[in-house]
């Protein structure tokens, strides 16, 4: 079958359905439909164009719009621009594509009043950072939905000076009266920005992320909680959580939170962290019973004080760095609501008591995965048993599991799999 003919009759399937189609499609059937006659893409209906170019890469778009005065005016669309990905890269420190400086131009020229869905994707240089502000200063005639500040490796925007940033950022926070998404982590972002954001945007506002942003305290993100009563997503550093955030998510007048992300992360070896109160997490689970409190630990394993020391109502946890048994015996106890866990590195001292004690309370855990730890066969066999086929999600290290007198490592995978209703094989190398 000739290219031609296959797209057409692509073509036909996607219209059959729609407004019109039969009428629609008539005139893409006569241009192909006898054998040996090419296809006459001049005849395309708009609306099978558009669909067209709604998958092309952008290059490829831009070039196609070159083809005719037809296929321009497609390109020229708004409907094609409400969604926007900018990629910005510097060609000698990095092998992703980037958004070509001439189209940038045009696309602030003709079709910045048009976006309403755009991220930017940036790589580690200031320079490209620089140029995700330059753009971000110009949009004063659009009103954005949705913002995402996106860079594939650090510094990047941390290494921008930080008013420069801030007055790119508030361009955007002012003109946007119904933003409703925003992630900008690990950028310079400070209290008074979201102040602007809160005033211009808090009764559309559902999605902030903000992981890594140094120059925002307790009081800024706060401010947001308090004027922000339609937040349903929130994601933030630990040192940001405090007992009077959460009480504040806990009020009548606010939503209720659909998931909470918190990453703990320890910058320096000893670092201490502040505890939070059981009754402030309490509030938080009467207000919002459904929500997800997802929890990522990058600690050293003397750093572990302050948590897992009363009931914390996680949901979803990872440790990116070696905890203790002692640390992980405290999780059996302290997360009844725990729904998935993830352990990267433990030590050569077995997980057996903590492990069973995990699936004894543990009542809604449905995902596991274990990297570095070691795990006896039968304890692991027993734990299985215990939580069943509820076990959606069991990734677990060959290296993991230690032979014992009652199951070797060539047979284990056909009791697991008995007790899981399903063929189950260990790991050879991390999925998580």
């Amino acid at each position: 079958m000739k290219r031609g003919q296959k797209r057409v009759d692509e073509a036909e399937e996607r219209c059959v359905s729609g407004p019109g189609a039969p009428e629609v499609c008539k005139r893409v059937r006569r241009a192909g439909s006898e054998e040996g006659v090419s296809v006459d893409w001049r005849l395309l209906p708009e609306e099978i164009l558009l669909i067209i170019f709604q998958y092309l890469p952008l290059l490829d778009r831009a070039w196609a719009s070159q083809v005719c005065r037809g296929w321009n005016n497609i390109f020229h669309t708004p409907q094609l621009w409400r969604c926007f990905e900018f990629e910005l890269n510097q060609p000698a420190s990095s092998y992703l594509k980037a958004t070509h400086p001439d189209l940038i131009k045009q696309i602030i020229t003709r079709h910045s009043n048009h976006l309403q869905y755009v991220s930017f994707k940036v790589d580690s240089s200031t320079e490209s950072a620089e140029a995700a502000c330059d753009i971000l200063s110009q949009l004063v005639n659009c009103s954005l939905k949705t913002l995402g500040l996106i860079s594939t490796a650090r510094p990047s925007f941390m290494e921008l000076p930080k008013s420069h940033f801030i007055s790119a950022l508030t361009v955007v926070f002012v003109n946007s009266k119904s933003l409703s998404s925003l992630k900008i982590d690990d950028t310079p972002v400070d209290d008074p920005s979201l102040k602007v954001l809160v005033a211009n945007n808090s009764d559309t506002l559902k999605l902030l992320k903000m992981s890594s942003c140094p120059h925002v305290s307790p009081a800024g993100i706060l401010c947001v909680a308090d004027q922000c009563h339609g937040l349903r997503e929130l994601a933030l550093n630990y040192h940001l959580l405090s007992d009077e955030l959460l009480l504040a998510l806990s009020s009548e007048r606010h939503v209720h939170l659909e998931h909470l992300r918190i990453d703990v992360v320890s910058e320096t070896p000893g670092q201490t962290f502040h505890s939070i109160k059981k009754s402030s997490w309490d509030a938080m689970v009467r207000h919002s019973p459904q929500f997800n409190l997802v929890m990522y630990f990058f600690l050293y394993e003397n750093e572990f004080g302050p948590f897992f020391r009363d009931e914390v109502p996680v949901t979803h946890l990872y440790f990116g760095r070696s905890v203790s048994k002692e640390v992980l015996g405290r999780v059996g106890l302290t997360c009844p609501r725990l729904v998935e866990l993830v352990v990267c590195a433990n030590g050569l001292r077995p997980l057996d008591e903590e492990l069973i004690r995990i699936a004894e309370r543990c009542k809604h855990l449905s995902a596991i995965g274990l990297g570095e730890c070691e795990v006896s066969c039968s304890a692991f066999v027993e734990f299985v048993k215990m939580c069943g086929k509820r076990l959606s999600q069991l990734s677990i290290m060959e290296e993991v599991l230690m032979p014992d007198n009652q199951y070797g490592l060539d047979d284990i995978h056909w009791e697991v799999s008995k007790h899981l209703g399903r063929v189950w094989f260990p790991d050879m190398m991390p999925t998580w």
